[in-house]
């Protein structure tokens, strides 16, 4: 009788995330089976391990094999897009499609007080009840356009056009409304994800960074069984400190920029602009002024082509001035072949924003490019009740000062983004972006990056299998 085949596959029950670290670190520099590397680890110290391999002698992969579970709750969306920036993210957030949330309140930003607040409250309460007031008209409408087909139910009915009506309301939601986010991400992004909120402009932001921090030190607030239960990542929380190199670098380029860019051109922009820069120099140069500047990616990109490489080099010398051995190199350096700079909504950049194969880059939440108005809330008679909130919401925001006045920009407002990605994500983005089920607003710029693909390079182009927006189908989700 032949004995059985060993078994090659060899599953793992759920792990302390720095357990499971050292476990597997283990056991890719040991010839033992993954049974004997968890036996040693139960009798071993994996804070120590980490302090000295990860922290100190900087293996910093042995922190991708540890994930933490972590839900944020009540946290508002500016602070959630914030979370949700790391490349090597995993989550889910509330969906403004499927819930209601006129009455779910609103944060008001702790750099807001007295009178600023009270300001601020009252813009916000006229924005939600703007919401509730369009999402009634629109939910009408489209009931009285739609009728019921004989073959669905009423539930399913109702619950496609109110989703559809909410798609539309939701331009008069505003970064201060609360949500939840739900991640999975390893020890390394966690630790990542900490230092860039505890830098972070924005009170909330710090905090949570600091919240994220002390959560790790400590046992989790769920478990799955009843057994004793070990803290979640203690030495992760004992080493992520606040990333100054980040705040300092945006700093000091703001100030050049300041007092080296000629004036702005002042040209109408482009909804969605495409280029594929050539000069690697200076792509990163313009990458690197884009976040502290209110131009189009273009401007920059052909403005830095023109200067000497002495000249393009003080812009990477600035932002590395403050660079220390444990800082990474800026985003501003990674990219792709192609960037889009992307004029749109904070609603629809609320989704697109979730697309982790490129890299992103946005301009300061102003409100100056104006703000957008969908079809339906003409259509449906709201034109009037949801102008005058969103002038209202805008105007009282430019009256307050920043940081905290951004939390009051609605979702319909418009802003300027980059994105940086190679033809494979630019063709996933264009052709799931585009489909019927999806948002109208997110829609278009999904379509519109197809049409600038084509335009660039049509061999490519040609291979988008995109959705025309003009093609819709509201009774399906």
């Amino acid at each position: 009788m032949t004995n059985p085949a060993p078994k090659r596959v060899i599953t793992v029950a759920p792990m302390p995330p720095e357990k499971s670290a050292y476990a597997l670190a283990r056991y890719s520099r040991s010839p033992d089976s993954i049974r004997d590397s968890i036996a040693w680890v139960r009798t071993h110290d994996s804070q120590k391990f980490l302090e000295s391999f990860y922290f100190q002698y900087g293996h910093a992969s042995i922190a991708d094999l540890g994930h933490t579970v972590m839900c944020f709750e009540g946290i508002s969306e500016l602070a959630a897009t914030e979370i949700e920036e790391e490349p090597l993210w995993d989550g889910q957030a509330k969906s403004s499609r499927y819930q209601d949330f006129s009455k779910s309140g609103f944060i008001t930003p702790p750099e807001l007080a007295g009178a600023d607040a009270v300001r601020y409250r009252a813009a916000g309460e006229a924005l939600l009840a703007a919401y509730t007031r369009v999402q009634e008209m629109a939910f009408a409408a489209l009931t009285e356009r739609l009728p019921r087909p004989e073959d669905m139910k009423p539930d399913a009915y109702r619950r496609n056009l109110a989703a559809r009506a909410f798609d539309v309301a939701r331009y008069l939601l505003f970064w201060g409304v609360p949500t939840n986010v739900g991640q999975v991400a390893s020890i390394r992004t966690v630790e990542k994800q900490i230092r860039r909120l505890r830098a972070s402009e924005y009170a909330e932001l710090r905090g949570l960074g600091e919240e994220i921090a002390q959560s790790c030190a400590a046992e989790p607030d769920c478990r799955w069984g009843d057994g004793p239960c070990e803290p979640l990542a203690p030495t992760l929380a004992r080493h992520a400190d606040p990333d100054e190199h980040a705040v300092r670098s945006r700093a000091d380029l703001a100030l050049w920029a300041a007092q080296n860019l000629p004036p702005a051109a002042g040209v109408a922009f482009d909804r969605v602009d495409l280029l594929r820069p050539v000069n690697v120099p200076a792509d990163i140069a313009a990458t690197l002024l884009y976040p502290v500047t209110d131009r189009p990616f273009r401007e920059l990109y052909e403005l830095a082509c023109t200067w000497s490489a002495a000249k393009r080099a003080e812009v990477t010398d600035v932002a590395l001035g403050s660079r220390t051995r444990r800082d990474e190199i800026l985003a501003g350096f990674r990219g792709g072949l192609y960037a889009y700079d992307i004029v749109m909504d904070i609603g629809a950049y609320r989704d697109l924003h979730r697309h982790r194969r490129c890299q992103k880059f946005r301009q300061p939440y102003a409100g100056n490019l104006g703000y957008d108005t969908p079809k339906l809330v003409t259509e449906c008679g709201a034109g009037e009740v949801y102008s005058a909130a969103m002038e209202q919401a805008l105007a009282a925001m430019r009256a307050l000062p920043a940081p905290g006045s951004e939390y009051l920009l609605p979702f319909g407002a418009r802003s300027r983004f980059l994105f940086k990605m190679d033809f494979a994500e630019a063709e996933y983005i264009a052709r799931l972006r585009s489909g019927v089920k999806g948002h109208f607003s997110y829609r278009e710029i999904a379509w519109e990056m197809k049409c600038r693909m084509e335009q660039l390079e049509p061999e490519l182009g040609r291979l988008i299998d995109a959705t025309p927006p003009w093609i819709e189908d509201p009774l399906k989700r």
